[in-house]
């Protein structure tokens, strides 16, 4: 699995975290359609507080869904050749860098295991299937100078963290419950799991992930 960790006060990211929560934001406030299409846009959601099911496993039309909404200007989102491909690995992720900055979102696929998080209810012991996630920008630590890239997650379930945000702002069965959602508080809940609450960082579904840019990605398995 991809190490990752959550961002920190002292972080810098080119584009920076203020442009990308900004981005986020603007994009947020203007999803179309019912409250529960809205939250399915952004969000990959359990059916109950248990997590023992999702709601859906379209994690590829989320993340291309998300990339386009999160990609202002006209070339769109990129994606990036094969990352499991040992061929030009480095070139792969210069190519990433060089998206990233220039304000496109990048859609990055790999296998559930090692795309994922820790507790996300996809994982498996066989590690089959794959997850489709999204990068925003990249940075380096400080002062270590160690890289990473600010990747949004859209799997509610992906960690510890994520799954405790979600049953405070949805405690109940999920279809259920968002019936009681105006559009204001659908907007509130997207944005709480995403951005959270300080401009300085984001919520439980963003988050650093520390590649090693000379490596592949692990091959997927398909069931």
């Amino acid at each position: 699995m991809i190490e990752q960790a959550y961002v920190q006060a002292v972080d810098q990211t080119t584009p920076t975290i203020r442009a990308v929560r900004t981005r986020i934001s603007q994009k947020v406030d203007a999803t179309d359609g019912p409250v529960l299409d809205r939250l399915r846009f952004w969000l990959q959601m359990p059916a109950d507080p248990t997590f023992g099911k999702m709601m859906d496993n379209d994690c590829q039309g989320r993340a291309q869904r998300v990339g386009t909404a999160l990609s202002p200007g006209e070339e769109g989102p990129y994606k990036p050749s094969d990352l499991s491909v040992p061929f030009q690995v480095g070139g792969k992720w210069t190519a990433i860098d060089k998206a990233v900055k220039a304000d496109r979102a990048v859609i990055i696929s790999g296998s559930t295991g090692h795309v994922g998080g820790s507790a996300s209810q996809f994982n498996n012991e066989r590690n089959t299937g794959f997850h489709v996630i999204v990068f925003l920008a990249v940075g380096q630590e400080q002062p270590s100078g160690r890289r990473y890239y600010l990747g949004f997650d859209p799997d509610v379930s992906a960690t510890a963290e994520s799954r405790a945000e979600w049953r405070l702002l949805v405690p109940g069965d999920t279809g259920t419950k968002t019936q009681e959602f105006d559009d204001a508080k659908s907007v509130q809940v997207v944005k709480a799991m995403i951005l959270g609450d300080s401009q300085d960082g984001f919520g439980p579904l963003v988050r650093k992930y520390y590649i090693e840019t000379d490596k592949a990605f692990p091959k997927v398995i398909h069931v």
